[in-house]
This record gives structure tokens, sequence and C-alpha cells, in this order.
């Protein structure tokens, strides 16, 4: 039972992922202020209008004012614009009855769907998978792979239901998908008892709670991934403003750098005094299990390097107004260094976690 529905949860994510990747392509949004004079440029080109007098700049100003007014809004709000699909026509512009949503629009609704039903099936693989084990199901990478991909999807849906950054799934979703598919393939184990020796409460508490920071740190990684992708499609129509290509290009239709920003940093927030707790819990479970509490085992060494970047990103963000481009790949660097940690440590290197793999 358990099996069959993680193979579902498998089939699940990857038509999600698909039909997320189908709405980001099809997606029309409006412009944003830049590109908005951008455009209006292009017109004033064509229409020889850019004269390089102040007649010409006037004009072009006027225009790139009214295309920046009639087909854009603050880049504070661009957010739910950008990210929601199409704009809902006004009572002014329909005269009639509502439009029917466009094909990236259903696209997008189908995704959320099928993924809510992805972490049904999840869910119920992993009650049934500890049912069958007669404990907790985080006993192995298998089990706890099952339920990080369960954290970090609930985690984006719960954040697609509130900023409506429905796009972010896709960066979600494709590490996720990867990782269901390796742990119902390569790191599959049968379910079976603990060694005696580290079933201590301590263990659970410890692995339940890295896989909770773990998956909600995935989606502040991938959000600052998506960031860098936003930062570089801005600077380059900022650099070559006539360019038509970039305005069809699929980071102009990611969200916007303040809401990227936001999802990033406040998900780092939430997770990272869980993992700090979870690395305590750890040492507590070291002290049980080995009769010291540290131990310098590659594992916990790589587990607190994270700490310390996740540290730093969150100390510089708050004292320091460190955002942009540095604060995100700091924050890509930490979680880089956890999934380092789960599978370089686990199948690599011989320590004392190696029983894990």
């Amino acid at each position: 039972m358990s099996d069959l529905a993680f193979q579902a949860t498998m089939a699940a994510y990857l038509v999600a992922l698909v039909c997320l990747g189908i709405e980001l392509a099809a997606k029309r949004r409006a412009p944003t202020e830049l590109e908005a004079v951008s455009a209006a440029r292009r017109v004033a080109a064509k229409s020889g209008l850019l004269v390089g007098s102040g007649a010409g700049a006037a004009n072009t100003a006027g225009i790139a004012g009214t295309a920046a007014t009639a087909g854009s809004t603050p880049s504070g709000s661009a957010d739910v614009t950008v990210t929601s699909g199409q704009q809902p026509p006004t009572a002014a512009q329909t005269q009639g009855p509502a439009q029917p949503p466009s094909w990236s629009e259903r696209f997008g609704r189908a995704a959320m769907v099928v993924t809510v039903v992805g972490l049904v099936a999840n869910l119920i693989s992993i009650v049934t998978r500890g049912i069958a084990a007669g404990r907790l199901p985080l006993a192995n990478v298998y089990e706890f792979s099952a339920a990080f991909c369960f954290v970090a999807v609930l985690c984006w849906v719960v954040l697609a239901a509130k900023t409506k950054a429905r796009g972010l799934g896709l960066f979600v979703l494709t590490p996720v998908t990867l990782l269901a598919f390796l742990a119902g393939t390569v790191l599959w184990q049968k379910a079976g008892p603990v060694v005696a020796s580290l079933n201590s409460y301590w263990k659970w508490i410890h692995v339940t709670t890295v896989s909770i920071s773990g998956s909600v740190l995935l989606v502040s990684g991938a959000a600052s991934v998506m960031y860098l992708l936003r930062h570089r499609y801005d600077r380059k129509v900022t650099e070559h403003p006539d360019d038509v290509d970039l305005a069809n290009s699929l980071p102009g239709k990611l969200p916007s750098l303040q809401l990227l920003d936001k999802i990033a940093y406040r998900t780092a927030i939430v997770a990272f005094p869980l993992y700090t707790f979870a690395i305590i819990a750890g040492a507590l479970w070291a002290e049980v299990a080995w009769g010291r509490y540290w131990s310098w085992d590659p594992k916990e060494t790589v587990a607190f390097i994270s700490w310390v970047f996740y540290a730093g990103y969150l100390h510089a963000r708050h004292t320091s107004g460190w955002r942009g481009v540095r604060a995100a790949w700091v924050n890509i660097v930490g979680f880089a260094a956890i999934i380092f940690n789960l599978f370089f440590i686990n199948y690599v290197v011989t320590g004392l976690h190696s029983y894990a793999s």
C-alpha cells in the first residue's frame, strides 16, 4: 500500500511539474514599468519620434508614461499580476459575462489540483509505511526523502495560496520530483527495525525536525534561485531596452524581485530556529548513543557549516540590510550544503552516520 501510494505521488508531482511548465511558457502578463518604457521607445523609434531633441524626448516620455500607466503596476504590487496569470477584466472592459480563463491559467489550476492529490498520496505512503514498520517512518534515507518531499510541497502550496506565487512551484517541484524518483527507485528499502543502540526518542525528534526544516529551506533556496534569474533579466532589460526577445523570455514571467526576496527571507526565518533545534537534538541523541555530544563526524561538521551560512544570511539580512544578489547566493550555498550532507556524506564518506545509507 505504501509503495503504491508513493508511486502515485511521483506520478502526480511529475504531472503537476509539466502543467506548471506549460503555464509559465504560455503565460501572458502585464508589462512592468521598465518594460513599458522599453516598448514605448520601440514604438517611438518606428514612428520617427525619437529625434534626440526636447520635443522628441517629450513625446517619448509621454508615450512611456502612458504605457506604464495603462499596462503596468508599481513594482511592489506587481507580484500578484505577474504570478496570478491573466488579469481579471474590469466591469467597464467586459460589458457582459466574464471571460473564460486562459489556457495558461487552466494549466496552472490543474497543477494545483494534481499537486494536492500528490500530497494526499504522499501522506498515505508515509502513514502506511509507519504502520507497516511499527515506528515513525524516518529510519532511513528513503523514508526521510518521502517526508522531505511532503513538507516541501506542502510549504509551497501554502505559499501559493497566500502570495499567488504559483510559478515558485516549478522550482520547488523540480528537485522534489527528482528526489521522489530517486527515493522510489534507487533509495528504496524494506521497512525494518532500527539499530538497537540508536533507538532513542531523541532520534525521532532530531530526524523529524531536520526533515521539516530542510524542506522549508528548499523552498527558500528555490526562491533565491528565481531571484537570481529575475535579477539577471531585469538587468538585461535595463541594458538592452530595445531587445524584443527579452520581453517574451521565461525569466520575465517570474514573480518580482521584492516578492521572491520576501519569500526566501521569511521561509528561512521560520526554518532556521527549527534547524538549530534539530542540531541540538542530534547532539543529545549522540550522547545517548555514543557517549559524547559532538564528535566532528563529517555529517555533524557539514551540518554545522550549513548552520553558519544560514546564521550569517539572516544576521546580515536583518542588521546590515544585506539584500539582493549577495544574500541570495549565501542562501543557495547554505541549502547546497544541506543537500550535500544528505546524499554525499551518507553514501560516499564513512563516519558515525554511515548507518543512514
